[in-house]
């Protein structure tokens, strides 16, 4: 058995930091409430924080949710598994998450995808959330959490966009 050697990112700083940082760099960012307007022009907001995280933070009204790990499929419109919104290249997509790393990175991969207009909400739902925007509560975010090493009912669970939109969960694509 042999043991790895540690890895350092250059610079002082950490691969994933750095990879952040140029994601970022494309990106025109929008704050909460920019983004909110432009959802009320047609834009499309899309959060893709993963089921346990909207049930315990709450939801956006009217968010498209698509769960990152098949995000790009979804938005892709020349992909066979693209939703009915995957129209075109020029489509406004607005990617949202917790804290805005997720999404910055997302953001970025769409616009690789050719996505030219995709971007993402800084300091994501939680600053959706300070800016006094539209959320819904569910039972687990009114709740108690649970404790460590304890499970959450099925019925506290919500659902993914995969199970909404009759795509198998562990098909990407």
């Amino acid at each position: 058995m042999t043991s790895a050697t540690p890895v350092t990112g250059t610079g002082g700083g950490s691969r994933i930091d750095a990879m952040l940082a140029r994601a970022r760099a494309r990106l025109r960012r929008v704050d909460a409430r920019r983004a909110a307007a432009e959802v009320e022009r047609g834009a499309v907001l899309v959060d893709i924080r993963p089921a346990a995280q909207r049930a315990e933070e709450g939801e956006i009204p009217g968010a498209l949710v698509i769960e990152r790990n098949v995000l790009e499929w979804r938005l892709d419109p020349t992909s066979d598994a693209r939703l009915p919104v995957a129209t075109g290249d020029d489509l406004r997509v607005i990617i949202i998450c917790s804290e805005g790393y997720t999404s910055s990175l997302a953001a970025a991969s769409l616009q690789e995808l050719g996505l030219r207009n995709a971007t993402d909400v800084i300091d994501g739902y939680h600053a959706w959330r300070r800016a006094g925007l539209p959320t819904t509560s569910t039972a687990a975010a009114a709740a108690p959490a649970v404790p460590s090493g304890q499970r959450l009912p099925q019925s506290r669970l919500a659902q993914s966009d995969d199970s909404a939109s009759g795509f198998a969960h562990n098909r990407p694509g």
